[in-house]
Formats: structure tokens, C-alpha cells, sequence
């Protein structure tokens, strides 16, 4: 009598056309079963949840139908972040790995690089300096400085002596690095001197700290603490001594072994620590390997935070592949000096930075007189043509406009990727028309270790967010509150839920919240809506906990409607409010202060100080006409619209509260921050129409 397990692949071999002589499986076809989630070039694969009920609603990737990705295939006998860079090591010993422009003396030249074996001996040498201060196999260690080679140092050494990481995001407030601290009971904590300031303002009420590793700082300048604490305080040039004069064997991790815990700060509440295992971040990036590969002739620019799960992966992967890796100064301010400098072959970034590259370019070429805006419509759309098609675009464009927009990233960048939030499909089709290479857009979270569905690199179409991370298979869940089922036309709709070996072993000591995202099956329900286009695209088009409804019952998403104006030449931020009292919508707008400027002059406007232009009806007015442009541009509904705008100076930062570390506005703290902005605008429209606006 046949198994469950043996139908199951029957019923999965089904998808495959037959095994060819060497045994390799040459290609997916369509199902008659199935055959309408395998349409035009099938991405996808489409499967039953359970044999018993028939329902055909799971997803894989067709790059690994039959089996989800634990291993990488080139590679099975890697079962650990720790085994990842003992391979590099061994393979990549002469070749560049992490670079940094600053120097000992705090000046900025060119990049000087560590060897991918200098690095691993340096590695061996802060692991066995932990071991020389007594720290125990699984304990905790805080890592609180921003991106520079220390850090990944420190990383690899935790890997290989069983020490769990505990990234520490640098602008996070006090108060939320103790609990953190004091969560994790962190043992060790390396910082640079500025975090070591923040951290001697609460260090009686972190007892669980025994190390505090100062990088960049020199043993005589550091302050001395009270014995009494129990804390040894030393440099990180200090502890590389002591460990080189004392080296330790390796104390190799299990790949089930905790090799991280990230505390995601979400938009709401205290930080929660994701557990990834080992076996989560190999499988990840390891499905990942199967859809983009990296060369050891790339460079990549490290600079978005490593604290967040898609920088880390990025580092895990590129140092899988060689690559080469360049920091950039710790100044955002200064990333495009460094992007000429360096020079990447991949640059990884957050739509944010795509849509300032997108509205500089335009808003450039706009003011830049007829003729070269002619030659530059002429290019653009040519290359366009060429590129959508598939075809390869005549390269008198590219010397006559697009190297110049090219050398703004160095001139090299042959993959772009996004990810954190959704990238519009227009800044999409503009980027691989302006730098001419491959643009990926991913989706994931950290409790996923990074990617849930990736673009493929032949796929044209925009707007989506691509296939699954052939470590992971997907279902739709029904959300009959929000109209979502699977049922829907043209596209199934539901809640997006993830299953397979990159699912992370839980939030850390905390089963309530684990059991309540996590399901008795096993899938993760992720809180995005999303629907299946033809092919096995995913696009993500709504959100379970962001909705709200105004007061005549329409559901929004303001995220969808803030990535919308995203692209208005005024606004370099957007938070869009509503609530079910009121019928319509209002924003505050971080204005492009240039483009404000720009506006005003133009309009023969005169004013003190850009505060005061905020302030002027008539700047408000051309803000919110703009933003009505774009808008019905986008096709947003008519309740999608807002109504009123107030501007600001103020950025919207992680500083002031207002931006989780992965750039997200936190709504309830920015619906506080701007309360009165918020009164007043609602104030102003009963005012003007005061019939439609209140709720009865």
C-alpha cells in the first residue's frame, strides 16, 4: 500500500516532464490540474496542501519542486553559517573581502582590504578571545556599532566558537537597547566609543554584562569602572592580542544551534527577538543561490544596517561566492562619494533610495532646457523598447546620456536589488532603463531569515515581487473581513503565509506571540495580503494590521497610497492618516527643501526661512495639486486621495522615533507626533465642507 509521502510525490512528479537519461529533470510543464497557475513562463509550481481535500493552492519555486532547499546543491556538506566561511577561507584566501576607506586616525582615503584569510585569522583570534575572558559556548553577544569590518569579525567568531549574536541597532533609543540587553542576558557587548557613552548611563542595570569591547578605542583613553560591577572594559585591538597569543581550536555549531537572535522593532510595542538558527540562514541563502549568483570579481557596498536581516544575508551570501566587500564611511550623507569610490558591481538598497535616485534624475532632466530633455525622452524611451523586448539596446544611448547617470553609482553596478518595502513598478522600469542592468525586487521579513519570494532575472513584467525562495513554499489564506479569498477573479487573494527550513525557531522567550503568527501546520502567517498573477508571480497589494476605515466604511492601506505619492518631486516622505470619524484622508509631507525652493522662486514667492514657505497656503496648495497628478497617474480611488497636507522640515528618523530600523513609519507614534497637524487639518476640512466630513 503506497505511503502519504510516496502519493505526494507522484502527485508533485505529475508537474515534471519525465526524467531524461542522466537523471536530471529538464524542465516544468503545465498540469492539467493545475494548468492555469502555470500560464506563459511558470515561475511556479502549484500543489496540494494535503492529498486528502484536492485543493491545489501551495506554491513552490520551479527551480526546486520537488524538494525545498536546505543545502546548497554545489555545496551539501555545508550545514552552517561557521562552515559557509571556513569554505571561503580555504577558497577564497588571497582574494579582497572587507574593505574600509577610514583610517586609524579617523581620515577618509582609498579603500584598504583584508584578505578573506586575513580575516578568518583574525576571526580565530576574537573567538579565542572570548574563551580567554570565560565565555561559555551559546552565550550572548551585543553587537552595537554600525557597519564596518569589525563587525563581521565579530560575527564569524560567534559562529565559530557556538556564541549567539545579538545585533544592537545604533540608533536605537536607551531604553530599548537594556531590554534588549537584559532579554537576551547578553554577555559581551562590542560597541565603538559614542555607543560605550550611551551604554555607561545604564550599566548597573545590565548585570548580565561580564565584556564591554571598545572597537576604535585605545586601552588608555577608556574610562575605568567600578570593581564592584563585575565588568572587564577593554579595546578590540586588546582582545585580538590576547586571543592571538592564546588560539583556540573551533567549537563548531550544529546547524539547529541559534546562531542569531534579531530583535525586530516593529511599529508597535517592544522589540521582539527573532531565533534563527543556522540551518534557517544556509537554507535561505542557499535557495537564493539557485535564482542569483554572485562572482569573486563582484564588490558589493555594505551600508544598509547589519542589523537587519537583508544586509545579513546579503553578507552571508557574498561571502559564499568571494565577493568582495567595501563599507561605506558610516555617513549616509556621503554613500554617493563612496559608491564613486568603490565602485560596486552590486548595490543593495530600500525603494527610499530608489525613488530620491528616481525624482533627482527626472526633476534634473525637467530643468535641464528643451534640448536635452528631447535627447533624453529620445534615449529613454528607444532603450525602453529594446530592454522590455528583450533586445539589446544600441549603445550610442548609453554614451550620449546614460554612462553619466551610470557614474553615479560607480559606473559598474550590473544588479541592483530591493527590498524592505514595496519599489514602484515605474522607478522599477526607469532603473533598468537608466543603469542598464538587472533590477531584483525581493520579499521577505526576518522571520523568514531574509527572502520569501525573489524576481527572476528574464522576467520583464513588472509590479510584483516574483516567485517563491525555492527554500520556502507559499499559500493564500482567505480573509473573509477584508473581502480577500481564494476564490477571487482573475487572481486568488489571501493572506500570505510561508512555509519550509527558513521559518525561524520562534520569537525568544516568548511562545504566546510565536504561537500566534505560527500555525499548528507550520506555516508563518505574515500579515500581507498578497494574490497570484499569472506565471506564479506574487504581488503584495494590502496589509492585515496597517488597514483602517474611514467613516463610511471603505477600507485603506496607507502604505500602498504613501508609496503612490513617494514619487511626488516634493515630498521626500509621507504619512498618510485617516480614521473611521472622519470620510477622507490627510498627510504630512517631509518636503524636498530644494524642489520647495525651486517652486517659490519660480513663483516669485518670497519668504524668511523654508519653515515659514511650509507654512504658506499657496506652497500647501501646489504640493497637494501634485500630489493629485500623481495620484490619479496611479489610479488610486477616489477615497485614496488626500484632502489636506501639512509640511514639514523634520525628516521623518529612526531618531526622532518616527522610523523603525528598516525605515517603516510607525503610525501610532507618528499619528502622536503630529496630533495637532492632524487636528488642524481635519478642523480646516469640516470647516470647508463641514457635511461630508464628520461621521454621523
Amino acid at each position: 500500500m503506497e505511503s502519504a509521502a510516496e502519493r505526494r510525490l507522484k502527485a508533485i512528479q505529475s508537474h515534471l516532464v519525465p526524467a531524461d537519461d542522466d537523471g536530471s529533470l529538464s524542465s516544468i510543464r503545465s498540469n492539467p490540474t493545475a494548468g492555469e497557475f502555470l500560464l506563459g513562463q511558470g515561475f511556479s509550481v502549484v500543489l496540494p496542501e494535503k492529498l486528502q481535500t484536492g485543493k491545489w493552492n501551495v506554491y513552490r519555486s520551479a527551480r526546486s519542486p520537488l524538494k525545498l532547499v536546505t543545502r546548497f546543491p554545489d555545496h551539501p556538506e555545508i550545514g552552517t553559517v561557521h562552515d559557509i566561511f571556513v569554505n571561503s577561507v580555504q577558497t577564497f584566501q588571497d582574494y579582497k573581502y572587507l574593505g574600509s576607506r577610514i583610517r586609524v586616525d579617523g581620515t577618509v582615503g582609498e579603500y584598504k582590504w583584508m584578505t578573506y584569510g586575513e580575516a578568518g585569522t583574525a576571526r580565530t583570534a576574537i573567538g579565542s578571545g572570548f574563551h580567554y575572558y570565560g565565555l561559555q559556548p551559546g552565550a550572548r553577544v551585543g553587537l552595537y556599532f554600525i557597519n564596518r569590518p569589525e563587525w563581521m569579525i565579530v560575527d564569524h567568531a560567534c559562529s565559530a566558537y557556538s556564541y549567539t549574536s545579538v545585533p544592537l541597532y545604533d540608533t536605537l533609543g536607551p531604553d530599548a537597547v537594556k531590554y534588549i540587553v537584559n532579554h537576551a542576558d547578553v554577555q559581551a557587548i562590542f560597541c565603538v566609543p559614542t555607543t560605550l557613552n550611551t551604554l555607561l548611563t545604564f550599566l548597573s542595570e545590565i548585570p548580565s554584562v561580564r565584556l564591554i569591547v571598545v572597537v576604535g578605542g585605545i586601552d588608555e583613553h577608556l574610562p575605568s569602572l567600578p570593581s564592584t560591577t563585575g565588568m572587564k572594559l577593554i579595546s578590540y585591538t586588546r582582545l585580538l592580542s590576547q586571543g592571538r597569543s592564546s588560539m583556540q581550536p573551533f567549537c563548531p555549531p550544529r546547524p539547529e544551534d541559534i546562531a542569531t537572535i534579531c530583535y525586530t522593532s516593529g511599529t508597535t510595542g517592544t522589540p521582539k527577538g527573532v531565533v534563527l538558527s543556522h540551518a534557517n540562514l544556509v537554507a535561505s541563502v542557499a535557495g537564493m543561490t539557485l535564482a542569483i549568483k554572485f562572482y569573486s570579481s563582484d564588490i558589493y557596498i555594505s551600508y544598509l544596517p547589519l542589523a537587519h536581516i537583508y544586509e545579513r544575508a546579503n553578507q552571508i551570501s557574498a561571502a559564499y561566492f568571494g565577493v568582495a566587500i567595501g563599507f561605506y564611511q558610516g555617513d549616509n550623507l556621503k554613500l554617493m562619494d563612496d559608491l564613486v569610490t568603490l565602485r560596486p558591481t552590486v548595490f543593495s538598497s530600500v525603494p527610499r533610495l530608489y525613488n530620491r535616485i528616481y525624482a533627482g534624475i527626472t526633476n534634473a532632466v525637467q530643468t535641464s532646457g528643451v534640448l536635452k530633455q528631447r535627447l533624453f525622452n529620445a534615449a529613454y524611451n528607444s532603450k525602453k523598447q529594446a530592454v522590455m523586448n528583450g533586445r539589446k539596446p544600441s549603445p550610442m544611448w548609453d554614451r550620449l546620456v546614460f554612462n553619466k547617470i551610470k557614474d553615479k553609482l560607480g559606473g559598474r553596478v550590473r544588479i541592483l536589488t530591493s527590498g524592505a518595502s514595496p519599489l514602484s513598478p515605474d522607478v522599477m522600469e526607469f532603473l533598468k532603463v537608466c543603469f542598464g542592468c538587472q533590477v531584483i525586487e525581493g520579499y521577505g521579513m526576518t522571520e523568514t531569515s531574509c527572502v520569501i519570494s525573489t524576481m527572476d532575472d528574464t522576467d520583464n513584467l513588472t509590479g510584483h515581487v516574483g516567485s517563491p525562495n525555492p527554500a520556502c513554499e507559499i499559500k493564500l489564506v482567505d480573509v473573509p473581513e477584508m473581502s480577500y479569498t481564494s476564490e477571487d477573479q482573475p487572481h486568488p487573494r489571501g493572506e500570505i503565509c510561508v512555509r519550509g527550513p527558513i521559518i525561524f525557531e520562534g520569537y525568544y522567550k516568548d511562545e504566546v506571540q510565536t504561537k500566534e503568527v505560527i500555525d499548528d501546520d507550520g506555516w508563518l502567517h505574515t500579515g500581507d495580503i498578497g494574490l497570484w498573477l499569472p506565471g506564479g508571480r506574487l504581488k503584495i497589494i494590502d496589509r492585515k494590521k496597517n488597514i483602517f476605515k474611514l467613516a463610511q466604511g471603505e477600507y485603506i492601506a496607507p502604505e500602498k497610497i504613501e508609496n503612490v505619492y513617494a514619487k511626488c518631486k516634493f515630498i521626500a516622505q509621507c504619512f498618510v492618516y485617516g480614521d473611521s470619524f472622519n470620510s477622507s484622508l490627510v498627510a504630512v509631507v517631509c518636503v524636498e527643501p530644494d524642489v520647495l525652493k525651486e517652486w517659490a522662486s519660480s513663483e516669485g514667492i518670497k519668504y524668511e526661512d523654508l519653515g515659514q514657505l511650509c507654512n504658506d497656503p499657496r506652497a500647501r496648495a501646489a504640493v497637494l495639486a501634485e500630489m493629485d497628478a500623481v495620484g490619479r497617474d496611479a489610479q488610486l480611488r477616489g477615497f485614496e486621495f488626500v484632502k489636506a497636507v501639512t509640511l514639514t522640515i523634520e525628516p521623518f528618523t529612526i531618531e526622532n522615533g518616527l522610523l523603525t530600523p528598516t525605515f517603516k513609519v510607525k503610525r501610532p507614534q507618528a499619528k502622536a507626533y503630529f496630533a495637532k497637524a492632524i487636528s488642524d487639518m481635519y478642523n480646516e476640512l469640516s470647516t470647508s465642507d463641514p457635511a461630508s466630513q464628520k461621521a454621523l
